[in-house]
């Protein structure tokens, strides 16, 4: 499908722009920094070990660059959330194409710990999904861990290869 990528969301509150290796030191200190917080929340559900304290910077800038790449490939779309002058990443979204029948994207995503209880996830979430549904060409976006719980994503029929 041939669409154009947005390549930016404003609010009053943070801004989204595609993730790359050049955000490498501000994600590494958001994802280090909420450890705890990111385990606790599950953003990419309760089976997955990222991030875990082992993650070196190195290992990151690898993630940054794979993030960057598939996102000039257009196989997934990687944006680092910061705030609205772009002086600290606030966390991360991840659009991919779903591999559940029924549903044309899934929609992951995160908000560093300091940010935990300011409203900042509802705010990002909100706004992800009004973004979703007004740029990009997505009919039946899930966002599993938000609007279904992880169990049922889980139990989701696989698509047809």
């Amino acid at each position: 499908m041939a669409f154009d990528i947005p390549e930016r969301l404003a609010t009053p509150r943070l801004q989204l722009r595609p993730l790359t290796i050049h955000d490498l030191d501000a994600d590494y200190d958001a994802v280090m920094s909420s450890i705890e917080h990111l385990r606790e929340t599950m953003p990419f559900g309760p089976s997955h070990d990222w991030p875990n304290s082992a993650l070196s910077r190195d290992q990151n800038l690898i993630d940054l660059g794979w993030h960057q790449k598939e996102f000039q490939n257009r196989t997934s779309f990687a944006y680092t959330v910061t705030a609205p002058d772009d002086s600290q990443c606030l966390g991360c979204l991840y659009i991919y194409p779903s591999g559940k029948k029924d549903h044309d994207a899934e929609i992951l995503m995160w908000v560093r710990s300091s940010e935990a209880g300011t409203g900042l996830d509802d705010h990002l979430f909100t706004a992800v999904q009004e973004w979703i549904r007004d740029q990009w060409p997505f009919t039946a976006p899930a966002y599993p861990g938000r609007t279904l719980s992880w169990q049922e994503w889980d139990r989701l029929p696989p698509c047809a290869e």
